[in-house]
């Protein structure tokens, strides 16, 4: 199967992902594994920036709308679940797309992960119940503590990854950054890395503008429908949180799309830096894509 070829765009939110994706494979005439840790579930849409009905019309997408926000999905089931759809593509074509900008879920589906063992409902529970005592700070606290591998190394500003490495070590014993694979395994396909390059300024113009259409395509409502469900891990996340703070009577609602707006480009940033550190990665222009994928292939 060495003929084969899965093509994976990733970078930061609001880089161009998306578009990029879809013409790479209306281009190869293939399909799309997203590499989203929130797009997967079916709840969420206008937070998540979603790709539009049109655009999932467009070419056929994995791994969006696939999974509900009462469900656990963890790096390793996104490994398991990308392998059997390239899988199933392969079979019809010699080319996939995946694109996203979930580091760990991108780095699963490329090294592989050891599999983390199945972790008690209860703790779950208790930690989610943590976090919504003490709040994020309350969960470094505790991952200094607990876990000081992945509090020097982890994703220390997302509240699902920590609350996920809380669960691992008090399961375990172990910190989940162990679980990853310190080799990578062979997969019987090629895969091709680029990244999306773009200058900071119009990234950050680009996130702004973003976080304002989201607010007129209704954020506000989408959240206040989802408020019952705001303790779940899916929830834990940038754009939601903020205006369930509104919802909360925390804060007003312009400072709520401002802290989104800044928080997003922590993101990203965050994003960057995690990618910026893999040398497998080429770093290309998005209008330059198909020239230097053919060039690649």
């Amino acid at each position: 199967m060495q003929n084969k070829t899965c093509i994976i765009i990733s970078g930061p939110t609001a880089s161009g992902k998306t578009a990029t994706a879809i013409e790479l494979a209306q281009y190869f005439k293939t399909e799309i594994i997203s590499a989203d840790s929130r797009q997967c579930f079916k709840e969420l849409n206008i937070g998540v920036a979603k790709p539009t009905p049109i655009e999932l019309q467009t070419v056929p997408h994995h791994f969006i709308n696939s999974h509900s926000i009462h469900q656990h999905i963890s790096a390793a089931d996104f490994e398991k679940y990308a392998l059997e759809t390239v899988d199933i593509i392969f079979k019809k074509n010699d080319i996939v797309i995946m694109a996203g900008g979930t580091g760990l879920y991108i780095n699963a589906f490329v090294q592989g992960m050891d599999m983390i063992p199945e972790i008690d409902p209860l703790l779950r529970t208790n930690i989610s119940n943590e976090y919504e005592r003490s709040g994020i700070d309350g969960l470094t606290s505790q991952l200094k503590q607990e876990d000081p591998l992945f509090a020097e190394k982890g994703e220390m500003q997302n509240p699902q990854r920590m609350m996920r490495a809380l669960e691992v070590i008090r399961s375990t014993g172990k910190s989940i950054l162990n679980f990853q694979k310190k080799s990578t395994k062979k997969r019987d396909f090629n895969i091709v890395q680029l990244g999306l390059e773009i200058e900071r300024e119009v990234l950050y113009r680009r996130i702004n503008q973003r976080v304002e259409h989201m607010m007129a395509a209704g954020l506000l409502e989408e959240a206040r429908a989802l408020y019952s469900s705001r303790h779940l891990n899916a929830l834990q996340t940038v754009g939601y949180r903020e205006v369930f703070d509104y919802l909360d009577g925390k804060i007003d609602l312009m400072k709520a799309v401002e802290l989104i707006q800044q928080n997003t480009r922590h993101y990203a940033k965050r994003q960057l830096t995690w990618f910026k550190k893999s040398t497998d990665i080429n770093w290309v222009q998005s209008a330059d894509i198909l020239n230097t994928v053919e060039a690649m292939l």
